[in-house]
């Protein structure tokens, strides 16, 4: 069967507008059933799961993303601890990741998130944990309770550039996430997500409608095969797998805005 082509748009100002009261009406309705189910002791894990692909699937199609899924994620029941590494460079990252992987995934998430009202309780009683970067002392607790959460059979998925980047191309990691999958010997799968800048660019409001996207699975990296010497080198590996991953989709987009300008 022949595929449609797919058509993409820049979205009006009226369009913005809907896509992002859309957004909040969603992720509000999904918040609030998660903690009405939890306050008469109704929610349990795969539901919190079946609610994270549903909110993820109900986003991507406000901006009609026309997602792809390339290569094929390990058994994550298998006893063994997982963490979903990958590039950063758009908030549709993280639905993304939900809507293409398998398992009982939770975000690592900067400690600011929980701030916000009715989505900070709600994402801690759907059990994602979160990471103070400014307190030391508190950091190392919160990985602490990472460990527990992927010790139980969460599949944690984090960012380890610890922000968006504005350009699309991979920032400095940071050591966090590293150490956390060698204290836990966690399995790393990296995943490098091709055109997401495109759908929302960090710290913009230009959504862009119907933008093909598509999610590359790499190959597994065991932990256990590296030392706590050995840091630099698998934050290393990682770096190339999920460059890898990317090819020369960031290189291109990189190069569109001066090719556009140049053009105009």
């Amino acid at each position: 069967m022949t595929k449609l082509p797919v058509f993409t748009e820049s979205a009006t100002l009226a369009r913005r507008i809907g896509v992002v009261l859309g957004s909040v009406l969603v992720t509000a309705g999904f918040c609030i059933d998660v903690l009405i189910r939890a306050a008469f002791r109704r929610l349990d894990r795969s539901r919190v799961d079946r609610y994270t692909r549903r909110w993820s699937a109900l986003l991507l199609r406000l901006v009609r993303m026309d997602l792809r899924v390339v290569g094929q994620a390990p058994d994550l029941s298998d006893g063994r601890r997982y963490i979903i590494l990958c590039n950063h460079a758009s908030h549709y990252d993280i639905p993304a990741i939900f809507a293409a992987m398998p398992g009982s995934i939770r975000m690592l998430a900067k400690s600011e998130l929980y701030r916000i009202p009715l989505l900070g309780i709600t994402m801690r009683t759907a059990e994602f944990p979160s990471i103070n970067r400014r307190k030391r002392n508190q950091a190392l607790k919160d990985l602490a309770q990472a460990r527990a959460m992927m010790e139980s059979g969460i599949v944690l998925w984090a960012a380890p550039e610890g922000t968006r980047s504005l350009s699309g191309e991979l920032l400095p990691f940071k050591k966090g996430c590293f150490h956390l999958a060698l204290d836990t010997d966690a399995v790393i799968i990296p995943v490098g997500i091709r055109g997401i800048s495109k759908v929302l660019p960090a710290r913009s409001w230009r959504f862009n409608l119907g933008q093909p996207v598509s999610v590359h699975i790499g190959e597994p990296i065991d932990t256990r095969q590296y030392s706590r010497e050995q840091l630099e080198s698998l934050m290393q590996l990682t770096r190339q797998r999920i460059q890898g991953l990317l090819g020369e989709t960031v290189k291109q987009e990189m190069e569109q805005p001066a090719l556009a300008s140049a053009n105009g």
